[in-house]
């Protein structure tokens, strides 16, 4: 199998958006007929709706710069699958997650053979088997592992990590996991477990009651995340919202030290100073300047337009694709009106939000004159080329796989050249 075939196959799973089956037994039982690879290491495990991503993109670079050998496990990808595979910085390569699927593959169709399982994994519970033997294959120290959807029924869940963070929660796929915030933040904190130790970003009210409910429940004492101690340091993290990413990771950083691990202050300031995020207020130094934000929620959207309010001058241009089950109406409230030229545009996803669900979505008092509709990723590109002086700012948004298609068409030969300012 190489690795075309390898991906054909597990996309041929559905989209992992589309086929999650929120439960541990097949991810469990995967594991178990795969011997168990995530007990060969400690884990870490992080839940939230927002934030979670560069939590845990700052805690690897953080334990990085300690001499830590790390296995990242995140999603979802930008371009392509081997970004949620990270061993010591590197993403794995295309020989070995194919040969890895393979075995994968082949475990789960003889479970199935045999009625231990009644269906195929899903395409998120394989991309997880297959992290977990690659961590084990490279004997890494320490796996950290962003939770895909919720927590309670992940199948990161099935690590049974030692260490837990939950980032801020806000609404977000209440299909899943509840319509309120209350139920959405039982979801997330059923990953905190007895004996677990248990770092809790702030939170909103509704949240946060929940969380210190579900801790009493099973004897844990939270850890709330703390600023002062390293207020001086600079984060390679765009964004004020990200000043409480970095505080949970260092938070998260102090309690591996705390079980163990030699990760000394210095290599603190050095990974934080040092992280980048892709797709996360990740700017590229062309003309004109392209800016990146898969802002793909109202709490994330609101982030985002602090940001442009706080650091963007130029005129802006907005190229905005999102899913059809978000909160359109409201991301657009926050975000369109920062745009001086707004493209919208669907993505080739069975998720994605028409041109028509997107038009709709567009404030009322919004200029319609300012509103262009783009049939494909790369027309929208190509428009926004077109209306954008060179002085201006292409801002990218709505979605992380609406970053990954428009980095793919700027990628190719008659894209446009860019140096990255970092993320």
């Amino acid at each position: 199998m190489n690795f075309d075939e390898a991906l054909s196959y597990l996309l041929s799973l559905g989209h992992e958006t589309l086929t999650i089956k929120l439960g541990l037994r097949n991810t469990e039982t995967l594991l178990t007929a795969l011997a168990d690879p995530h007990k060969e290491f400690p884990s870490v495990q992080i839940a939230g709706t927002n934030g979670k991503g560069s939590t845990a993109v700052t805690l690897d670079s953080i334990c990085r710069a300690a001499g830590i050998r790390i296995g990242l496990f995140t999603s979802p990808h930008l371009i392509s699958i081997t970004e949620r595979i990270k061993i010591a910085g590197k993403e794995v390569s295309e020989t070995d997650f194919a040969r890895l699927t393979l075995q994968v593959k082949r475990t789960a169709e003889e479970l199935v053979k045999q009625g231990r399982l009644e269906t195929l994994p899903t395409f998120f519970e394989h991309v997880t088997a297959i992290a977990l033997l690659a961590f084990r294959e490279a004997k890494v120290d320490l796996a950290i592992l962003e939770t895909g959807l919720g927590g309670r029924l992940d199948s990161t869940t099935a690590a049974g990590a030692e260490i837990v963070a939950i980032t801020a929660i806000a609404k977000d796929h209440e299909e899943y996991l509840g319509h309120t915030l209350a139920e959405i933040a039982a979801e997330k904190a059923a990953i905190i477990r007895r004996g677990v130790t248990a770092i809790v970003a702030p939170q909103k009210e509704d949240a946060l009651e929940v969380i210190l409910d579900r801790c009493e429940s099973v004897g844990v004492k939270p850890r709330y995340v703390e600023r002062a101690r390293y207020e001086s340091i600079s984060t390679g993290l765009r964004g004020r919202h990200q000043i409480e990413n970095v505080s949970t990771a260092i938070a998260l950083a102090e309690a591996l030290r705390e079980r163990g691990f030699t990760i000394k202050h210095e290599a603190i300031i050095r990974g934080v100073e040092t992280v980048t995020h892709p797709g996360r207020l990740e700017l590229w130094d062309s003309q004109p300047q392209i800016l990146f934000d898969g802002a793909h929620n109202p709490a994330a959207a609101l982030a985002l337009r602090y940001y442009l309010e706080e650091f963007v001058k130029q005129p802006i241009t907005m190229i905005f694709g999102a899913m059809r089950d978000k909160a359109l109406s409201a991301m657009a409230a926050m975000l369109f009106p920062k745009a001086d030229e707004l493209i919208l545009t669907e993505l080739d996803n069975p998720r994605a939000a028409t041109g028509e669900i997107l038009l709709s979505a567009v404030p009322a008092d919004f200029d319609k004159a300012r509103v262009r509709v783009a049939s494909s990723v790369k027309e929208a590109v190509q428009l926004a080329k077109k209306v954008t002086p060179e002085a201006g700012l292409i801002c990218v948004t709505g979605s992380l796989y609406l970053v990954g298609a428009v980095q793919q068409v700027l990628n190719e030969p008659s894209g446009v050249a860019q140096g990255r300012l970092g993320h």
